[in-house]
């Protein structure tokens, strides 16, 4: 082993005491890299969501403003605006309409007619802001057996209405030129059974659920779709108040932009949109009863040249003048104000 020269010697001191020094200068530098890295982080790390309470205004089912809404949440739609949604749904006796108005609820759904009717009286400040059913929701069936097959055939038979006769009922009355003294009517609820036992000749229907119960039973239908008789109709829509989407209309935006992309994904992903309402409908539901709904529901959610949602003061107000004509609305309404289609336009830019 060679000896160490002097040279060397010194050359080695130097290079000792150099590099405590040049250690500390390095964790200098690492500790300052680290607070600026967190402090970075800190600034681009993203915001909490907003938060929005959703309430169905039924029991989970695959009504299509509720599928609209669990997809989205499912497939990360309410995520991708930054809204976090919360979801529930109505115990029923309006329940839905008296939280929103008090403001625990954001958003939830409603049949037209009596969003109208809840307008002129008591005077809730509801408010559309889309439109997803663009007919009606009910619809009147009889046995395919019973020989009852026009409106004019009514006359003489027994006709079942839901709590209180709908306007609907005496304008199909009155394109057939008959009277409520021509037919008798009668109070049956909400079992379709009282039909195919003979209680009422003609049972009324929601679209999108009695006629796949009976059908399942084993029974053919003869069936009168309000609409095709010229009678105004609407079906379900999206709801909240001026005061709710003023509060913040960005965020309301987003969540109409989300609802109807879930509405869109449902309408092309049919297997995969009844999966995710069983997940909120529960074992207890029919998942081919839920396809029927949801199908019969996308069907009467069209607009020809126009994104879902749409709505038109023409068509509120033929409604709102029906409703009048029919003693079913206790006074005249702006429907100007009951409706917006800022969002949907929005949602679709």
């Amino acid at each position: 082993m060679l000896p160490l020269t002097r040279g060397s010697a010194q050359g080695g001191k130097k290079a000792f005491t150099a590099r405590p020094r040049l250690l500390v200068a390095r964790i200098a530098i690492l500790t300052l890299a680290i607070t600026l890295g967190f402090a970075v982080s800190g600034c681009s790390q993203a915001p909490e969501p907003d938060t929005l309470v959703f309430m169905a205004g039924y029991k989970p089912q695959a009504n299509l403003p509720f599928v609209g809404v669990y997809v989205a949440q499912e497939k990360g739609f309410f995520a991708a605006e930054s809204l976090n949604v919360t979801i529930q749904h109505s115990a029923g006796r309006g329940e839905h309409l008296q939280l929103l108005t008090a403001g625990k609820v954001d958003v939830t759904t409603q049949d037209a007619a009596v969003l109208l009717q809840r307008r002129a009286d008591p005077g809730l400040p509801l408010l559309s802001i889309a439109l997803i059913g663009q007919h009606g929701q009910q619809a009147y069936v009889a046995l395919a057996d019973s020989s009852i097959t026009t409106l004019q055939d009514w006359r003489g038979h027994s006709i079942g209405y839901k709590g209180t006769p709908p306007p609907d009922l005496p304008a199909l009355l009155d394109v057939a030129g008959l009277s409520a003294e021509d037919v008798s009517l009668i109070n049956v609820g909400f079992d379709p059974r009282v039909l195919v036992e003979g209680l009422v000749d003609i049972y009324p229907v929601y679209n999108s659920n009695e006629p796949y119960l009976l059908r399942s039973w084993g029974y053919e239908l003869q069936e009168w779709q309000v609409s095709d008789y010229g009678v105004p109709t609407l079906g379900l829509a999206y709801v909240s108040t001026p005061d709710i989407v003023e509060r913040d209309p960005e965020r309301m935006e987003r969540f109409v932009r989300a609802a109807l992309r879930g509405i869109g994904y449902a309408a092309t992903h049919l297997d995969e949109a009844v999966e995710i309402t069983m997940l909120y409908a529960g074992e207890e539901a029919n998942p081919e009863h839920m396809r029927f709904m949801l199908e019969t529901e996308l069907r009467d959610a069209q607009v020809e040249g126009q994104p879902t949602g749409w709505q038109t003061a023409e068509q509120w107000q033929a409604l709102a003048d029906s409703l009048l004509q029919y003693q079913a609305l206790s006074a005249p309404v702006d429907v100007n104000a009951a409706f917006t289609n800022r969002f949907v336009e929005a949602a679709g830019e």
